[in-house]
């Protein structure tokens, strides 16, 4: 995934301007001074979020690692340039950059999961904004493929992390290996009847 260096803002949309966006339901974010507009979320890519995020908080709690957060939070990386990734990790040692409003600087490691009208979004617009700003590792996360890419940041490129079939891993986060099936599987619950279900007298 190429992703040259901005030199220069492309438009001159500040983070007054996104603050000012009405709250009609809507995801609003700043890309190189422009405001765009996210739909709203389908239920697979809800759910593989959800399930991701647990995976990654769980993982970082157990081994005392940061903070994670899920979307909305804003990240704000410059005046013209504020996103929500859909998870964020941000480590230990740099925790000051949370403050309640926003976190204020680059994460650690940010995830996206695709959605059919985001794809060009994150995978060229996004995937730019976040090397030139330095995030160490992004995640792409396709429902359409049940497929989960690790990508690192290398000489302000990044680069798809080869991880071994069946399972993406991290470099951020030494250790952390996640199963796309535990991320997009449904619970096998859900494929029995309701005859088969215990209910309490």
């Amino acid at each position: 995934m190429a992703s040259p260096a901005i030199a220069t803002e492309i438009g001159s949309k500040t983070y007054d301007d996104l603050l000012a966006m009405p709250d009609d339901g809507n995801r609003y974010e700043l890309i190189f001074g422009e405001i765009v507009m996210t739909a709203s979320p389908k239920r697979k890519h809800q759910f593989a979020l959800f399930q991701l995020g647990k995976l990654i908080d769980a993982y970082v709690r157990d081994h005392r690692l940061g903070e994670v957060y899920i979307a909305p939070y804003d990240v704000k990386l410059s005046v013209h340039n504020v996103v929500e990734p859909d998870i964020l990790f941000v480590r230990r040692s740099r925790l000051s950059i949370l403050t309640e409003d926003f976190v204020d600087g680059p994460p650690d490691l940010v995830v996206e999961v695709l959605s059919p009208t985001n794809r060009a979004h994150d995978l060229v617009k996004k995937a730019t904004l976040y090397a030139d700003f330095g995030i160490p590792e992004y995640w792409i996360v396709d429902p359409a493929t049940d497929a989960i890419t690790v990508y690192v940041l290398e000489s302000g490129h990044y680069r798809p992390l080869p991880n071994r079939p069946g399972v993406a891993a991290s470099v951020v986060l030494p250790g952390l290996e996640i199963r796309p099936e535990d991320v997009f599987a449904p619970p096998e619950w859900e494929s029995t009847s309701d005859d088969d279900d215990d209910v309490m007298e």
